[in-house]
């Protein structure tokens, strides 16, 4: 698998290089958003690291491009930056960003987050094709229709749908879906979950179905077609 490293700090893109190289994965550096352009349309990465901090055009600019962007929407990020607040934090989810790293950080850590997001992306296990209230999921083909429509979805909010789809009814708290949904969860904070479940009702409530994606006061969050 191909990983494109976005910073500009030559030190730290040589580290993430030796690192992922050492566990077998390709790595391609950019020093700027302009260099990962060039990167991208040489080839589609399967994931991107993305410095937050860049020259000219932020990071988190950026990721918002990739992911309005029908050719690079599907592109798994990792953010990377030096930003730790929670408000920081939910910038960068809400971006488009599928996940956070706050610098300094462990490689152990890096690459455990890396391996989590690249399972998140891979194929569902399930059922092939869920429908339920409108809605038409099909695991196979990464498609979604709500009454005939296509929605748009990145691979997280499409794999946490898939998973209430085939869990109707039943309420999960924010670590379950953790468990369920990210898989190993040891470096993701549950506020993550709730920034996923945002973005997820404002994809839908485009077709009048998020009302579907239902909290339930401090417990979570579950699926219902009443």
């Amino acid at each position: 698998m191909q990983i494109l490293i976005v910073d500009d700090e030559p030190a730290i893109r040589q580290m993430l290089q030796f690192t992922l190289s050492g566990e077998g994965f390709r790595c391609v550096e950019a020093g700027s958003v302009d260099q990962a352009d060039d990167a991208i349309a040489s080839g589609a990465p399967d994931l991107i690291l993305l410095d937050w901090m860049l020259p000219g055009v932020s990071g988190l600019d950026f990721a918002r491009r990739l992911k309005r962007e029908a050719r690079t929407q599907g592109i798994p990020i990792i953010m990377l930056t030096a930003r730790e607040e929670e408000g920081d934090k939910v910038r960068g989810l809400d971006s488009g960003a599928d996940d956070y790293v706050t610098k300094p950080f462990s490689t152990q850590e890096l690459l455990a987050r890396v391996r989590a997001v690249l399972r998140r992306v891979g194929p569902l296990s399930a059922e092939g094709v869920v429908e339920a209230a409108g809605l038409r999921l099909d695991a196979e083909k990464h498609r979604l229709t709500a009454h005939g429509a296509a929605v748009d979805l990145s691979p997280t909010e499409f794999r946490l749908l898939h998973f209430f789809l085939t869990h109707p009814e039943r309420v999960y708290t924010r670590g379950q879906l953790l468990d369920q949904v990210w898989g190993d969860h040891v470096y993701i904070d549950e506020r993550t979950v709730d920034v996923h479940i945002r973005r997820l009702r404002k994809a839908l409530g485009a077709h009048g179905c998020d009302r579907y994606i239902q909290t339930v006061r401090s417990v979570g969050y579950r699926f219902s077609a009443e």
